[in-house]
């Protein structure tokens, strides 16, 4: 996005496939503003793992907070990676202590930096004891494994024996031989590791810049060595028409029934695409998919798998991938996908209500055409953008979750969709009641010839709570 480019910052979740030591990986970044939750938490809920990255300077800023304990409550296991360890001000340790006490996680700490701020060059491995030096250039590949430096001994022997120490309270067996003065080797420590880290019992801690390239390929190596692969994760529940446990699961498994859950609605040039986690089956090009939410069935007529703004046409994809979907009509976040002829739902998404409303008005006729369309469009990629039209003052009011939120949305209604609108807060309806009860009566007479009219009537007249209206007893 251009915005995101002009702003330095993440503000729509992007989604790339890569490999890494014969392993494939699905990558979703997202973003560490508060206005932008709702792209941490829908991702969250297709992830099996996370890397928490956090700024050697900045530390453990409040947004952290709550993307950590999102990822607590959708049980991802994570590792750590302190980064920026080569801007001013950039402090390792104290980072680590943060985690601790802001967070209440326990991290293990696998890397220790080698410098800090201009004369960061590099990591000491705290397990194998090597220390990773880079040079100047900024590519990865050009680094030496050395010995640790002198200065750092003591501080690498210190954690390699915490890091022994906790890891081997994983395996009882391990532990006992441990007891008995018997070291693991590294290939059982790892196994510790992972086990520990897929337990959410602790989380490897690892430092770097990954502007230079310094450090990032030992997260790389992490996530291999201790993130949990789809099979090792629990399967998702499946529920039926009323939102009731079934008791099934959606096993991984590419010979299975398709279960799949679209998270993510993206809109560019190339049309609607739809991101989607296949939990369970196989998606293949022209096959005929059932939507649960709407009943509707949809007939799959392009896979891609995505890296950032290019992708790779597929003809098919299985249990654990990640792809999106082009061209589906009637299909929004949080939707499962699934086999027409062995339907289940998984869990549906909850979305917060927005904070913040702002009004706007098409500058002419030509983009008031132009405006109902894109605004469509939007809501459909945002799940907490919402728009509601005022039914006293006529305006077109939209909310969101943060004033940076709706800065952002009118810029593309601009940028994107060629819409030019006015601004402005919304009208504000004001409105008379009573305060306290009062009692009246009213006597009506008429008489014109004839029998005449008579009535008189007494009435009580109490207040309600704001927004319950009239009531006649």
């Amino acid at each position: 996005m251009e915005q995101e480019a002009e702003r330095g910052i993440t503000i729509q979740s992007a989604a790339t496939t890569c490999f890494w030591d014969d392993h494939r990986m699905n990558i979703i970044d997202t973003p560490g503003h508060v206005d932008f939750t709702i792209e941490v938490y829908r991702s969250l809920k297709v992830l099996d793992g996370g890397v928490g990255v956090f700024c050697g300077s900045g530390g453990v800023e409040p947004q952290s907070e709550t993307n950590w304990r999102y990822a607590n409550d959708s049980e991802v296991a994570r590792i750590i990676f302190v980064n920026k360890l080569d801007r001013i001000g950039a402090d390792f340790y104290r980072v680590i202590q943060q985690t601790k006490d802001v967070l209440g996680a326990t991290p293990l700490v696998m890397t220790i930096p080698i410098g800090f701020e201009d004369s960061f060059v590099g990591v000491v491995d705290v397990l194998e004891k090597k220390a990773y030096v880079w040079d100047d250039s900024g590519l990865p590949e050009n680094f030496e494994i050395q010995d640790v430096p002198e200065d750092l001994v003591d501080k690498c022997n210190q954690y390699h024996e915490e890091l022994i120490e906790t890891a081997v309270e994983q395996d009882d067996e391990v532990m006992e031989a441990y007891l008995e003065g018997n070291i693991p080797d590294i290939a059982t420590i790892k196994k510790c590791i992972r086990k520990g880290t897929i337990a959410l019992d602790f989380f490897p801690a690892f430092c770097g810049s990954a502007f230079k390239n310094k450090g990032v390929q030992n997260v790389l190596n992490a996530v291999v060595d201790y993130l949990p692969s789809p099979i090792e994760v629990e399967p998702e529940p499946e529920f039926d028409d009323d939102g009731e446990l079934t008791g099934e699961v959606a096993t991984v498994d590419a010979n299975g029934p398709l279960r799949a859950l679209a998270f993510k609605i993206m809109d560019d040039q190339f049309g609607a695409l739809t991101f989607t986690r296949i939990y369970s089956g196989t998606m293949k090009k022209g096959d005929t998919i059932l939507n649960t939410f709407t009943g509707k069935t949809e007939r799959v007529g392009r896979l891609v798998e995505m890296h950032a703004d290019d992708r790779t046409e597929l003809d098919s994809a299985q249990a654990g991938d990640i792809i999106a979907l082009v061209g589906l009509k009637n299909v929004q976040t949080g939707h499962t996908l699934c086999s027409k002829d062995n339907p289940a739902t998984l869990e549906p998404m909850v979305f917060p209500d927005p904070v913040i409303s702002l009004a706007v008005a098409p500058k002419d006729k030509a983009n008031a055409e132009k405006l109902g369309i894109a605004l469509g469009k939007m809501i459909q990629e945002d799940p907490s953008f919402r728009v509601e039209t005022d039914l006293d003052s006529g305006e077109t009011i939209l909310k969101g979750m943060g004033e940076l939120h709706l800065d952002i949305k009118v810029d593309i209604l601009k940028r994107t969709h060629k819409v030019e609108v006015d601004v402005g807060a919304p009208q504000v309806a004001y409105r008379e009641t009573i305060t306290k009860e009062t009692t009246d009566s009213y006597t009506h007479k008429k008489q014109s010839g004839g029998s005449g009219q008579f009535a008189k009537i007494d009435y009580t007249l109490t207040p309600l709570e704001p927004g319950e209206g009239f009531q006649f007893e």
